[in-house]
């Protein structure tokens, strides 16, 4: 007989225990409901994290009623718990959030909260291995010998601007694709710009005084098309098999606000190599800015959004001066210059799958044939995007992150649903089992 999954809580110094009798509760949405939908093992490279100022609830298996978990005893002492949630390494999608209920306490930092519990095992999370490609492992990044292939990189270009920024990324935030143009390899990033025309909730790049740490510090002034140019070109050359570079990074405003200049440097890119991938991740937010793009050879874009209903966008983007209309004309503009289409949806249990928001998402990635919808779970405080999320949007209940997935790869047969971006040859061979 398999036993339910124990509750985890989180004593005041965040140590992480087992409750003696309860059972862990998931978070869908608003809702708090008993643990379904099969857990995982943690991954080796995930980790649990306490969640400060959110009391626990759990399941009572003898009555089947909701407990919120307002203080514990233990040794004689008596605590208020923190409930607990876990970290995913890339790779992996959550399917639930974390069963707590906030009491007095900071907003949290901007992570992936996913549910966690105590298996027979060991620790549990619920989640899906969504991208199982080895290439992003975790254990092949920050290596022992970053340092030293960081400053032979640097001894190469100086006084690059964009060199020094993914030095700060790759170290300090240990970004993989800023690690990337180090080992030089895979998709190496290249931040390009400092502003951006979206206030999105929960920036991981900018937030409001009072509002948490950021978790990425921008560059202070956006780099000129040659430097951007010369690190790109140089990764082209370089990385052997799945090279691609791509523009717009966690730790960056939107690229299209600076697009002459990344038209600007794809053109010294193309001028001198014809070797791999030049793609951009953006809001698409600026039509013309990404058409000159094309114009000058990106051959990839990966669309960020979080709902296909223009309502529940705007509520979380707070685009300035452009709208849902124009996202979806740049996708559309995506689609007729034959560039490799991926969406970025920004996934979170029990709005995304709402059945309105699904029926949205379907038509989205029918109508363009998108190529790859990379999952990519909302790192956001749980209880900031309800707010946001609250009676916006395409409303219905909650279908399953399960239920999300297979539904949007009906829609459009050969749809790679991942983590990771694919390279030219992947995409080939991908367009060509559609035919």
């Amino acid at each position: 007989m398999t036993l339910a999954p124990k509750l985890l809580f989180a004593d005041p110094k965040g140590r992480v225990m087992e409750h003696p009798y309860l059972l862990a509760t998931l978070r869908s949405g608003e809702e708090l409901v008993p643990p379904q939908d099969k857990p995982i093992p943690l991954p080796s490279a995930g980790r649990l994290v306490h969640l400060p100022g959110r009391l626990p609830v759990g399941l009572d298996p003898e009555t089947g009623e909701l407990e919120l978990v307002r203080e514990f005893k233990m040794n004689g002492k008596t605590f208020v718990p923190s409930a607990v949630g876990a970290l995913l390494p890339p790779g992996y999608t959550r399917t639930f959030l974390p069963g707590e209920v906030k009491a007095d306490g900071p907003v949290l930092p901007q992570w992936a909260y996913t549910a966690a519990a105590w298996g027979e095992d060991g620790p549990v999370a619920w989640a899906i291995h969504t991208d199982k490609r080895s290439h992003w492992e975790p254990e092949k990044y920050s290596t022992p010998d970053l340092k030293k292939i960081v400053d032979a990189h640097l001894a190469r270009f100086p006084n690059n601007r964009v060199l020094k920024q993914l030095t700060t990324c790759a170290m300090l935030y240990r970004c993989f694709t800023s690690q990337n143009i180090f080992y030089v390899r895979d998709e190496g990033a290249i931040p390009a710009s400092v502003m951006c025309n979206a206030r999105c909730v929960g920036c991981i790049s900018d937030q409001p005084a009072d509002g948490p740490p950021a978790s990425h510090e921008r560059m202070n002034d956006g780099p000129s098309g040659e430097e951007m140019g010369e690190i790109g070109l140089y990764h082209l050359e370089h990385a052997p098999g799945r090279t691609m570079v791509s523009f717009g990074q966690g730790c960056e405003g939107e690229p299209l606000t600076r697009w002459k200049y990344i038209a600007e440097a794809i053109r010294y890119m193309r001028a001198h190599s014809s070797r791999g991938s030049i793609n951009i991740n953006t809001n698409a937010s600026l039509t013309k800015g990404l058409e000159a793009l094309f114009d000058a050879g990106l051959d990839a874009i990966r669309v960020s959004l979080n709902s296909a209903s223009k309502e529940l966008y705007e509520a979380y983007y707070k685009p300035v001066k452009y709208g849902w209309e124009d996202v979806e004309a740049s996708i559309a503009l995506a689609r007729q210059r034959g560039a490799y289409l991926a969406l970025n949806l920004l996934l979170f249990p029990g709005v995304t799958d709402r059945e309105g928001e699904v029926k949205a998402l379907e038509r989205l990635v029918k109508k363009y044939k998108v190529d790859q919808v990379q999952t990519r779970s909302l790192c956001i405080d749980p209880i900031q995007y309800l707010e946001v999320a609250r009676d916006k949007g395409a409303g219905g209940e909650p279908v399953g992150i399960r239920t999300l997935l297979r539904r949007l790869k009906a829609a459009r047969p050969g749809l790679i649903i991942g983590n990771f971006a694919r390279g030219l040859e992947e995409r080939e061979n991908a367009a060509s089992a559609r035919r």
